[in-house]
């Protein structure tokens, strides 16, 4: 049996000036309070979205016709909600985003 070697290699990206502008510009509004409160609803759905995947099976349609797969996933939203409501009823937290490894090298300010 062998063992997998990863290759974990590093990329410098060097952009033309404009574009590295236009980065650094959208990153800096990307700390203010007002993107970050539009962001966090996006988040919200976002995270909404991942949970019927991963635990709800979303993706896949049991039944075939519009009207049974519309029923599938009127049936999946409400089997959700009641998950979120026993959730909410017995003060299971809810999960917090995961910090990357990079990420958590950042100097707390």
């Amino acid at each position: 049996m062998h063992s997998r070697r990863h290759d974990i290699s590093r990329r410098l990206t060097l952009r033309p000036q404009a574009e590295q502008g236009v980065i650094q510009q959208a990153r800096a509004q990307q700390e203010t309070r007002e993107w970050k409160e539009q962001y966090a609803d996006r988040a919200g759905v976002e995270g909404t979205i991942s949970q019927g995947v991963r635990a709800f099976g979303l993706r896949r349609c049991r039944y075939s016709g519009l009207a049974k797969a519309r029923l599938q996933h009127q049936l999946t939203a409400a089997a959700m909600n009641f998950h979120h409501l026993d959730a909410w009823w017995t003060d299971i937290p809810r999960a917090h985003t995961r910090t990357s490894q990079l990420a958590a090298l950042r100097p707390v300010e």
